[in-house]
Parts: structure tokens; C-alpha cells; sequence
């Protein structure tokens, strides 16, 4: 009886811990730009487009910066932010793999960055739009 129960329990917590990753919500790291793309274009129900992204990351929205200000026109190569100088990664997907890969950073690094350039949250139209044309900058 004593091993017909230790067996039994020592399936379940196998079965447990099998099932487990199964039921959790996905780790941050877990996504790609094609999937944060397809997010954004089902949140806002039209296709993105790369052009109005385009438009959107080199234009300025009534304040001194536009997205290109620190993450260069086009988005290909090294940045440097406008105010503490730091280094900022290629934003173009094609040449920086860890791009749009971790979707907590990615809703973070929208956040902030819609609010210093459009002084507000971006739609998700806009993210759509801006990230078809990071997709679309190929070596």
C-alpha cells in the first residue's frame, strides 16, 4: 500500500510539473517584432503600414524631437539619446536581434518614448505602423 501511494503521488507531481510551463503566462523574451506587429495591428484593427511609420518616426509632433532624434533616420545603426548622450541599439529589428523581443520592455520603451515625443501614449495604429517600418529596414 505504502509504495502503491508514494507512486501514485510522485506520478502527480510529475504530471504537475510537466503541465506547469503549460499554464504559466509567457516569460519576457518571449515574443518577436512579427508577433508584437500582429498585436498592435489586431488592437487596432487596420493593417500597419510602413510608410506611416515611416512618416511618424521622422516627424516631429509639435515638440524638438521626433523618434529619429536619437534612433537616427533610418532606425539602422547605433543611436545616441538627445539629453544624457548614452548609446542607444540599431531600433530596426535586422540589425538588432534583441529588438521587440521582450514585451514588457517593448510596452516600456513605447510608453516612455511616445510620451517625450508625442506627449502622449501611442495608439496602437501608431506602434503598428512604426514597427512595420522597423521590419522593413533590411541589410
Amino acid at each position: 500500500m505504502h509504495s502503491y501511494l508514494y507512486r501514485t503521488t510522485l506520478q502527480a507531481l510529475v504530471a504537475l510539473a510537466v503541465s506547469l510551463p503549460l499554464a504559466m503566462p509567457a516569460e519576457a523574451g518571449d515574443t518577436t517584432p512579427d508577433a508584437q506587429l500582429q498585436r498592435w495591428s489586431a488592437a487596432a484593427g487596420v493593417p500597419a503600414s510602413a510608410e506611416r511609420g515611416r512618416v511618424f518616426f521622422t516627424s516631429q509632433h509639435g515638440g524638438e524631437w521626433s523618434c529619429s532624434s536619437c534612433h537616427n533616420a533610418p532606425p539602422t545603426t547605433q543611436g545616441t539619446h538627445a539629453t544624457t548622450s548614452k548609446p542607444i541599439a540599431p531600433m530596426a529589428p535586422a540589425f538588432n536581434a534583441k529588438a521587440f523581443t521582450d514585451e514588457a520592455k517593448v510596452d516600456k520603451w513605447f510608453r516612455r518614448n511616445c510620451k517625450d515625443v508625442v506627449s502622449r501614449e501611442c495608439s496602437a495604429a501608431e506602434k503598428a505602423d512604426v514597427l512595420a517600418y522597423l521590419i522593413a529596414q533590411k541589410r
